[in-house]
């Protein structure tokens, strides 16, 4: 009886604090802690303008900021490919270092403003943390590393990120990155067809916002391709699926009483529905016969973002590229046909058309966080470098 009536208070509690934290999430200011973490900095004891305490050589890095419409910075880090950066060592030690006020007059800007075959690669990161924060370093290296001479990386924190003021919401996050492309197509004069949009996590769902934007433009603009890294549906499917260091659900319990969720459902304020973004983009594309790449990368061993969210979004972006779509029985049997087995580093499968290629990664390892700075990513900007540009692959810097 004892353990009894103490079970049945403890049960109680537990039922009472999640019911609370229920309520909790129909509140738009939690709910913009729970989805961007942005008060999670994980990098309380460094400081981002100074690099070195990341592992990078001296200048490798160079602290600046980007004007945002909105009147606020936005902090950023331009990092060069290593190889660049040992043909220029000298200068480059001899420039101060730390935070820029004038990215333009230093000399990365003009390696990477004045060079022709200068490749870029814009990274935007997942919730929590800044750019130097967690796995991110090793994933700058792993961006540039199939080209260590051309491939630039330019990174940056969102509003209400690391130094970046303000409070994200699905509307200025998107007008963030928006704003930064438009400083790297414009400022830098890097051409979208050397540009490389990667985004992991949260990241994704920025990145697909980038590409439908510039893909509904007149004249539309499409950029060499995009890199998804453990990408999501949308905000909802994430919620019913997502679990708290991989064992505490959120809101799957409740996932489960559809006329609940459905309820529950009406008080998301940022949905980031990627899923219609990457239909968007596409059927854009395809339209305007512009040419697209879309690598999509997720590992099975992902306890953040079930690799199921890809498997998802994956046929969304298949179906759009037909007038009459794609069923999913219909993508399963060609998948089952063609997918490439490749053993314990997983399946390849990639769909082509007249005007874009959409290529599945499905890893049996990597986490959510560790696949960044490995290989995979690496090849994936390569093979979509070198699709734009053949002669990228084998032209000596």
């Amino acid at each position: 009886m004892y353990l009894l009536k103490y079970g049945s208070i403890s049960a109680a509690i537990v039922v009472g604090l999640y019911a609370v934290l229920i309520g909790l999430l129909t509140t738009s200011n939690f709910q913009a802690h729970v989805v961007y973490l942005h008060k999670i900095q994980m990098t309380w004891f460094k400081d981002l303008n100074v690099p070195e305490g990341f592992g990078f050589l001296r200048n490798q890095v160079t602290p600046f900021s980007i004007n945002s419409p909105s009147g606020e910075k936005l902090y950023a880090w331009h990092i060069l490919p290593v190889e660049l950066y040992r043909h220029n060592e000298a200068v480059l030690l001899s420039e101060s270092s730390g935070f820029a006020s004038d990215f333009t007059k230093k000399h990365a800007f003009k390696l990477l403003r004045d060079d022709a075959d200068a490749l870029l690669v814009i990274h935007m990161h997942g919730a929590a943390g800044t750019v130097g924060s967690g796995y991110r370093v090793p994933n700058y290296r792993a961006l540039s590393a199939g080209k260590p001479d051309k491939i630039h990386v330019l990174t940056f924190d969102y509003g209400g990120f690391g130094r970046s003021r303000g409070q994200p919401t699905e509307r200025s996050v998107c007008l963030d990155a928006v704003t930064v492309v438009h400083w790297a197509l414009r400022v830098a004069n890097v051409p979208p067809s050397r540009i490389i949009i990667f985004g992991q996590s949260l990241g994704t769902a920025v990145s697909l916002a980038v590409a439908e934007h510039f893909a509904l433009q007149s004249p539309p603009i499409v950029f060499a391709g995009h890199v998804l890294v453990a990408p999501f549906v949308d905000v909802a499917t994430l919620m019913a699926t997502y679990k708290v260091a991989g064992t505490i659900p959120l809101l799957s319990p409740v996932a489960n009483i559809p006329p609940f969720f459905n309820y529950l459902k009406r008080y998301i304020r940022d949905h980031w529905s990627s899923k219609d973004r990457i239909a968007d983009y596409i059927h854009a594309n395809e339209a305007n016969g512009e040419k697209y790449q879309i690598t999509i990368i997720h590992a099975e061993d992902d306890y953040d973002i079930p690799w199921t969210h890809s498997k998802e979004l994956y046929w969304h972006a298949v179906n759009a590229t037909r007038a009459a779509g794609v069923s999913p029985g219909e993508l399963e049997e060609v998948m089952d046909d063609g997918k490439k087995c490749l053993g314990p580093a997983g399946t390849v499968f990639e769909w082509k058309t007249e005007n874009g290629a959409i290529r599945e990664e499905i890893l049996k390892t990597g986490l959510h966080d560790v696949i960044m700075g490995n290989p995979i990513v690496t090849l994936a900007v390569m093979r979509i470098f070198t699709a734009v540009n053949p002669d990228i692959g084998t032209r000596e810097g």
